[in-house]
């Protein structure tokens, strides 16, 4: 039996008016995923646990079957592990992001203009962290490059984590950031890292050639996401699979690495709109029919469109990755007897909101050769309450968008034209009369473990 998973983070949102009601998901041309939704399972799974954070970090933990309670050590030791930075048990990583800050002086005034500093390239942003580091780097504090706008501080020896507080810079666009500095003991060491950048980074050469092109330069370093290395148990042991992640982001593959599994380097994968979606589909097969048992494709394009308020590069996302890679998945897994794909996001990226919020996702599964599209026997066991009523109330309490009954409210979303109203989607899903609360028990179910 060959396993694929489909992530598109961030793929869920709200209704839009420009969309006549439809949420993107519900309005995007999604063809293929429409079939599965309808021939497979379809409900809603809540991937970030009560009271933790709505971050990619928690939700793909889950989704990869292990429990963010007991596992959860904070997002950028995972990615120290993708980017092969040795970290030692009382060494604390925090997420480097190159961000563009607004003019104004002092420090505290200034606007979060980009997040990502413009996407800038990750050449670029290789030649300002190697500068960073000989600038700031020493025997406590190292600086160390990853792609794009992503990056790495390690802090040798350092404070607990636990009591920093730190905001991820997604989360505060064009939002003064003086209510949203590092906070907590030992916060004082992070603000100067950031304000000292910025008077460095004003005349770095490479924000100097951006300028001159119509960029966005960047101007500071922006630190989140800190803890210590974290321990997964081992994919293979838990469920007797090998595998491979396919993703352009360092999280995933990190995550991947610490389950034992392999993390595949694919050249063309940005983790933007730009990025080869059909590589990822293509690389995906090659591993099944190299012998692997199991892939998880992680496409970041329509999570970045949802920071970035972009709703046209959000619907586009989807419809590439309904195309361009569940397409071509399916395709390609018709050369093997049997397999199951599954189709889902890790949370909603809303574009009124620009930032993750932690309610349930859609999700659809699929298996050639199932005899009828109803959860397996015994499903109870995994999916608290089982009913329709459970899965109703459920994701009404925590979709606090809708008012009364939000089945209602989802129907009006699918008059029109573009497409019907059963396909892979929040409302179809939501009415699905499957729900998980514990989202890390997906992954058993899915795998029949």
């Amino acid at each position: 039996m060959k396993y694929v998973v489909v992530l598109g983070d961030g793929m869920p949102d709200y209704p839009l008016e420009e969309l006549g009601g439809k949420t993107p998901l519900e309005y995007a041309h999604t063809p293929k995923m429409d079939k599965l939704a309808k021939q497979g399972e379809i409900g809603m799974v809540r991937t970030v646990p009560q009271g933790m954070p709505a971050g990619s970090d928690v939700a793909n933990l889950s989704i990869m079957g292990y429990d963010p309670a007991r596992y959860y050590t904070g997002r950028s030791p995972i990615e120290a592990v993708a980017m092969g930075v040795e970290l030692a048990e009382d060494d604390v990583a925090f997420r480097c992001n190159l961000v563009t800050l607004s003019d104004e002086e002092p420090y505290q005034k200034k606007t979060m203009t980009d997040y990502s500093a413009g996407e800038i390239s990750t050449p670029e942003a290789g030649r300002i962290l190697a500068d960073i580091d000989r600038r700031f780097g020493n025997d406590i504090f190292n600086f160390f490059a990853g792609i794009s706008y992503r990056h790495l501080m390690v802090w040798r020896n350092g404070p607990d984590p636990t009591k920093f507080k730190l905001t991820p810079p997604h989360d505060i666009a064009e939002k003064n950031i003086a209510f949203y500095l590092p906070q907590g003991k030992n916060s004082e060491v992070l603000l100067e890292f950031m304000e000292k950048s910025g008077a460095f980074l004003s005349e770095h050469p490479v924000n100097k050639e951006r300028l001159a092109r119509g960029l966005r330069p960047a101007n500071s370093i922006w630190l989140w996401g800190e803890g210590k290395k974290p321990r997964l148990d081992s994919f293979r042991e838990k469920y007797g699979l090998e595998g491979t992640v396919i993703s352009a982001v360092d999280l995933i593959k990190g995550l991947g690495i610490l389950a034992g599994l392999e993390a595949a380097d694919l050249p063309g994968v940005t983790g933007t709109i730009n990025t080869d979606f059909k590589g990822k589909a293509l690389r995906a097969l090659k591993e099944l029919q190299d012998g692997k048992d199991f892939i998880f494709i992680h496409v970041e394009a329509p999570d970045e469109a949802g920071h970035q308020g972009e709703l046209e590069t959000k619907i586009k996302a989807i419809e590439e990755i309904d195309a361009k890679v569940v397409g071509e998945v399916l395709r390609g897994l018709e050369d093997f007897p049997e397999y199951g794909i599954m189709v889902l996001a890790d949370h909603p990226t809303p574009l009124s909101l620009r930032t993750h919020t932690a309610e349930p996702v859609p999700f659809c599964i699929y298996k050639n050769g199932a005899p009828e599209k109803k959860p397996q026997a015994g499903f109870q066991k995994y999916f608290q309450g089982g009913s329709r009523g459970k899965n109703q109330s459920g994701f009404q309490r925590s979709w606090g968008s809708f008012q009364g009954n939000h089945r209602n409210g989802f129907q009006t979303s699918f008059q029109g034209e573009r497409r019907d109203r059963d396909g892979f989607s929040e409302a179809f899903a939501s009415a699905g009369g499957i729900y998980l609360e514990e989202g890390y028990r997906l992954m058993d179910y899915f795998l029949g473990r």
